[in-house]
């Protein structure tokens, strides 16, 4: 019997229709677009400002409108997988609230958290629950508020970063497509660089929390991008040797869009051209778990059956991994 694989069938994304530019930035700190754009590739990110919504929004309209282009219903779903770091609630799960708000009442779900890298563990961990033949329709959404979480008078943090997301379905491929390898990496003594200091058990919130600002992302950014364009060309290099890839091989890659110098610095490692790389940096900033779910939407009608993508990301924590598929569907 030919192999069970795990492929992408239809992807959606969503992002919110404010647009936080570079310029309205320069009125808040002290910062200019020139500076930002030379550093880190963006020139504006989406924010949501909606009162009373979080992650979840984005992960409804995302599973919503990827229901409707693969032409099914929500209680088709098996499982829902949210990698987020910007949960609703600390409990109940994410995954949970977008399950009851788009109506999957017989998918079980739960929430994945490893930072950037969340998208990839997550459709790596969805994978193997279809490849195992027990479901056959599961959702990984990948989505992040996190302006919920920045402080926007810290320069170090507020230029980078953005809202929005997407989902992907997988289910099971006997002809060749799907997922064929991953590699996945942590190092947790990475945490001291890129963290949110209190909010956790460890330090719970209070009024000293709060007025020392201890709930928004800290970030030692030197040591992160240099941690970062190790990991995410490491891995990206380590799985095309895996399986025997060459650059003419790879059609796409599909970088963690954190930072146009460590996206470059990844390519250029992989001996890949520009022209096969997926870069929206520029419109979005780091949404974190959403960059690749949002990247392989714009750029699905270029996507061809048979092609082959290497995904890649690194996150806080640290984590970071690269994902090998081979695309199932022209769209």
């Amino acid at each position: 019997m030919e192999k069970i694989r795990a492929a992408i069938t239809a992807v959606n994304a969503w992002v919110p229709d404010y647009v936080l530019t570079n310029k309205e930035l320069e009125t808040m700190v002290e910062t200019n677009d020139e500076w930002i754009q030379t550093r880190t590739g963006i020139k504006e990110r989406r924010i949501l400002k909606d009162a009373g919504e979080g992650t979840s929004k984005i992960g409804v309209e995302s599973v919503n409108g990827l229901l409707k282009k693969r032409g099914i219903q929500a209680e088709e779903i098996d499982l829902l997988i949210c990698a987020t770091t910007t949960p609703d609630l600390v409990f109940p799960a994410t995954a949970n609230i977008i399950c009851d708000k788009v109506g999957a009442k017989n998918a079980f779900g739960y929430d994945i958290q490893a930072a950037c890298s969340g998208f990839l563990f997550a459709l790596t961990t969805a994978a193997k629950f279809v490849e195992s033949g027990q479901y056959k329709k599961v959702v990984v959404v990948g989505a992040d508020k996190m302006s919920a979480i920045i402080d926007y008078s810290d320069r170090a943090t507020c230029i980078i970063f953005g809202d929005g997301g997407g989902a992907v379905l997988l289910e099971p491929d006997t002809n060749g497509y799907g997922i064929y390898d991953a590699v996945l990496k942590s190092d947790g003594s990475g945490r001291h660089f890129l963290h949110q200091k209190a909010g956790g058990s460890v330090k719970p919130p209070t009024h000293a929390t709060i007025d020392a600002k201890e709930h928004f992302v800290y970030q030692e950014g030197q040591t992160v991008f240099k941690f970062a364009v190790k990991g995410m060309a490491d891995v990206s290099a380590e799985i095309m040797e895996r399986n025997n890839l060459s650059a003419d091989d790879i059609a796409w890659l599909v970088p963690h869009q954190a930072n146009k110098r460590i996206i470059d610095a990844t390519a250029n490692r992989m001996g890949i051209g520009m022209e096969k790389v997926m870069l929206n940096i520029q419109k979005y900033g780091n949404t974190t778990n959403g960059t690749l779910p949002l990247c392989l939407w714009e750029w699905e009608k270029q996507l061809h059956k048979g092609d082959n993508l290497i995904l890649a990301a690194f996150g806080g924590g640290f984590t970071w991994g690269a994902v090998y598929l081979k695309w199932a569907y022209n769209s």
